[in-house]
């Protein structure tokens, strides 16, 4: 009996000592934190149980210039993640969607993100869509953000990173004189519009399409040959159109054609990639992976860009990554938010292979405690604190706090009829 009771004993202390050794090497010896039960073969005994609980106990929003939507989820560990729900124009609905979510997460253990995401997204019924993706996609940023702060790591190490050290970014011309200053800035990659005097018709004429081309090759002569440039039609081009205009950019070499035609019309994106040699991009329309399976599928774009504030967080955003990795598509995240949503995206780029460049608005001056600097090879560096590795600067951001901003109505000024923005 003596023997079995001391091989019971040896048994246990190996338990225990596999069990710090976990916790030594996750930087958590001595935090009274500890990973949830479920990584544990042998659930830990009453006394380590009570320190490794960890509950949600609040949500809050706050609208903030100049159109965006910032989350705090609260937990009684005195630890808090931020993420950035945004619809863009539907503020107060993204508000209220987090709200009616919050019931379902207070008092759980904010560390079992998958979990929740497929809770929130299922038990819905009526599953996506914009709001709901919206809503759900800032909570998974604020959760990750929370469990890599409570386990001393930023979070691209929770997703086996890093793969890069920085991050190359782009910034934004619609002219030549743009272009020479953002050149100086040090950006190697900038993004662009299609130039036009009227909102484009369904048909053009040459004086259209030459208007464009012009304004395009005017950017490509002021950035060089070694400026990457990107063009949006933004889904406000006809397929007729598009085909005419893509044609006459070719010898200009975009870096991509950015949303040719509407993002519903998959089968017209095909058509239209199948015309030409250049990438066609696209994505800030699409939410989940479903959404995006179709367009790797038939092969309407070669990069992806989903929106971690609308396609479902970065639980999403890396399935999306290695969906598009099997079909050799590349991921350029789309993001004309604010500074959370920015350093989601590097996550994201630090933990995939097939990251192509970041978009980004706002480097978070005015908004972060240590904005992000761009580099003179055009990169940001990726965070090295734990979680999202950001922390807001409140006191700064006190005359930012609420908006009304609404989406543009647009008119074409020939006769009065809507027209895309």
């Amino acid at each position: 009996m003596k023997s079995q009771s001391k091989k019971n004993t040896n048994a246990h202390s190996g338990s225990v000592s596999r069990r710090t050794a976990i916790q030594s090497v996750l930087g958590l010896t001595g935090t009274g934190l500890l990973l949830p039960l479920s990584s544990y073969a042998r659930q830990p005994g009453p006394q380590t149980l009570r320190k490794n609980e960890v509950r949600i106990t609040r949500l809050e929003t706050f609208l903030v210039k100049p159109r965006w939507i910032f989350l705090k989820i609260h937990t009684d560990a005195g630890v808090t993640g931020l993420g950035e729900p945004l619809l863009e124009g539907r503020a107060l609905t993204i508000q209220t969607a987090i709200k009616e979510i919050e019931p379902y997460l207070i008092g759980k253990d904010p560390r079992q993100v998958v979990h929740h995401w497929q809770a929130i997204y299922r038990h819905a019924f009526y599953r996506g869509g914009p709001i709901l993706t919206s809503a759900l996609s800032g909570i998974d940023q604020a959760l990750w953000d929370i469990k890599g702060k409570l386990l001393g790591v930023p979070v691209y190490e929770l997703f086996g990173g890093p793969t890069r050290d920085r991050v190359r970014i782009y910034g934004r011309a619609s002219n030549a004189e743009d272009m020479k200053k953002r050149k100086a800035e040090g950006y190697t990659v900038i993004k662009t519009g299609v130039a036009k005097k009227e909102p484009a018709r369904i048909v053009e004429n040459p004086a259209f399409v030459k208007y464009a081309a012009d304004n395009f090759a005017s950017l490509r002569e002021a950035g060089g040959p070694e400026m990457d440039i990107g063009i949006d039609f933004h889904g406000a081009i006809s397929p007729q159109t598009a085909k005419l205009l893509i044609k006459e950019l070719e010898p200009y070499q975009p870096m991509f054609v950015e949303e040719p035609c509407q993002a519903q019309n998959v089968d017209v994106m095909v058509d239209i990639a199948r015309g030409t040699h250049l990438p066609i991009a696209t994505g800030e329309r699409i939410f989940t992976k479903w959404g995006f399976r179709e367009l790797l599928e038939k092969g309407a774009a070669s990069i992806l860009q989903p929106d971690l504030c609308h396609a479902g967080g970065l639980t999403e955003g890396r399935l999306i990554a290695g969906m598009a990795e099997a079909y050799y598509a590349a991921i350029a995240p789309h993001n004309p938010m604010g500074p959370i949503s920015l350093a989601c995206g590097l996550h994201l780029a630090a933990s995939i292979p097939n990251f192509l460049v970041q978009e980004q608005v706002s480097l978070g001056e005015g908004y972060l405690k240590n904005p992000f600097l761009l580099q003179s090879d055009g990169t940001l560096l990726i965070p090295k604190g734990p979680g999202l590795g950001i922390e807001l600067d409140e006191e700064a951001m006190q005359d930012k706090i609420g908006h009304d901003w609404t989406n543009p109505e647009s008119y074409d000024p020939r006769d009065g009829s809507v027209v895309d923005w």
